[in-house]
This record gives C-alpha cells, structure tokens and sequence, in this order.
C-alpha cells in the first residue's frame, strides 16, 4: 500500500501516539499520517467525509457514535487517563485544598471548550460533581471558567506560549483543568499538578475504532494490522512515560 494511514486522534495522545506511530513505520515501513486536534471537531469531519482510517477519542462516546452509525468497528478502550488541575505554584494548590481554591474568587479558571473537546465536557462534569460535595459550587465553577483551547482544529506547528506558566499569564488566569497526561516524557515543572481528590475523581477512557467506510480492502486491512499493533502491550508501554495508563495486559517498558 503505497498511501499512508490516516489517523485522527484526540490532542491530548499528540506526544505518545506519535512516538507509537513512529516505531510502526521504523518496524513495518508503512507510513501514517497523524492529525490531532480537539476530539468532538475530528468527529464533526468525519461525519462530513474526511477519508480516515483510525480515530482515537479522549472519551468513548464519540467512536461509538460511528460504529453505532454502521461507519466503523466496534470501539474498543485504548488507554486510560485522569483528571488533574494545574496550578500557579502562588496558587498554593493541594488535592485536600482543590475545591475551595477552585470556589476563591481570586482563582481564574480555564478550561477546553465543551462538546468541541471531551477535555471541556470532564472539566463540567468535575463542576457538576463539585455541586454534590459542596452545594451551589456547580453554578459558581461554570460561571468562573473561560474556554480557552480545544475550540478549534490547531495548526500542527507549535504556536503561543511554550510552557503551561506562561500560557496561564498570558490568558489571566492561575489555575487549568486538563488531564494528567502530558504531551512530552518530562511534564512541566513551572506548575503545580494535582490529581483531583478521590470524591471528585473522573475516570477518563480514551476509545479507537478502525473506521470501515474505505472501499479499499487492502487500506482496510493495514488499519486493523495498525490498530492491533497500537494495543500489544510493549507498545501500550510507550504511554507510561507520558502519563497514559496502558490497557494492555502485562504492559512493559520497551
């Protein structure tokens, strides 16, 4: 097959899929192109024709979405994720003191944009459960947080502030809800990170379908090939690095 794979796959799996990716073209010699970019808007163009051949969600909802729609295979659980909140480290933030920074009126919050990007429909579903364990917190949350990424497709070239600290004081705020993965091996170390406490922890299943509306068989059958690659453990174990948790049984480094 002398065209590459396309793959469309969730923003935040940028830095480990695309490692994943590169050992399968050094390992087989079968090229892939990698798009990424905010989970919900890569359905959208799906739906709307985009010729793919592997898609990657941050949720599991949107790839059952096509294969409920007879446009791709049954939606597996890829990786796993969690839910963490980053911080200016002024904010003094701590899993015990994360609700009432997030409740202080000095406190900006940013998050993804909703139903754009799954990373903006957990960060409301933390604001909903934050109203169970404080009542009235929900109203305050979602009237507090600006949707600042994930509301559009990005150019694949870096752009804007480098490092999580200064995007935070460009945009005004101190604290981002996020996941606690990270694009790179080595997180950055200008915020603080904390994983939310366990009464307002959100489970995070990233889904893949291998999409069937090619009428090529060959295409067809390099997708599968690729999407069994991608779940063998030793290669799973290339997300550990960048804080994913692998699926695969017996996960080890590689």
């Amino acid at each position: 097959m002398s065209a590459p794979l396309v793959v469309y796959s969730a923003g935040s799996m940028t830095g480990a899929l695309g490692a994943m990716l590169r050992r399968y073209t050094a390992e087989t010699g079968n090229r892939v192109d990698l798009h990424t970019g905010p989970a919900g808007l890569l359905l959208g163009k799906i739906e709307d024709g985009d010729r793919v051949d592997l898609f990657i969600s941050a949720n599991m909802k949107h790839p059952q979405k096509l294969t409920a729609e007879g446009k791709s295979t049954a939606t597996v659980v890829f990786a796993r994720n969690r839910i963490c909140v980053s911080a200016l480290p002024a904010v003094g933030l701590t899993s015990a003191n994360l609700l009432d920074k997030l409740l202080d009126l000095g406190t900006a919050i940013g998050t993804s944009t909703p139903k754009a990007d799954p990373g903006g429909d957990y960060a409301w579903e933390l604001f909903d459960k934050a109203g169970t364990v404080r009542p009235g917190a929900t109203a305050i949350l979602k009237a507090k947080a600006q949707q600042l990424v994930g509301g559009r497709i990005e150019s694949a070239k870096p752009r804007g502030p480098s490092t999580a600290k200064e995007f935070m004081v460009e945009h005004h705020i101190n604290v981002s809800i996020g996941y606690c993965s990270s694009h790179e091996m080595t997180p950055d170390m200008s915020v603080d990170r904390v994983e939310l406490p366990p009464d307002l922890a959100i489970r995070v299943n990233y889904g893949m379908t291998v999409l069937t509306t090619a009428r090529d068989g060959a295409r067809r059958e390099a997708a599968d090939r690729l999407a069994l690659y991608l779940m063998s453990p030793v290669v799973q174990a290339m997300m550990v690095p960048y804080g994913f948790i692998p699926v695969a049984a017996n996960s080890s480094a590689p």
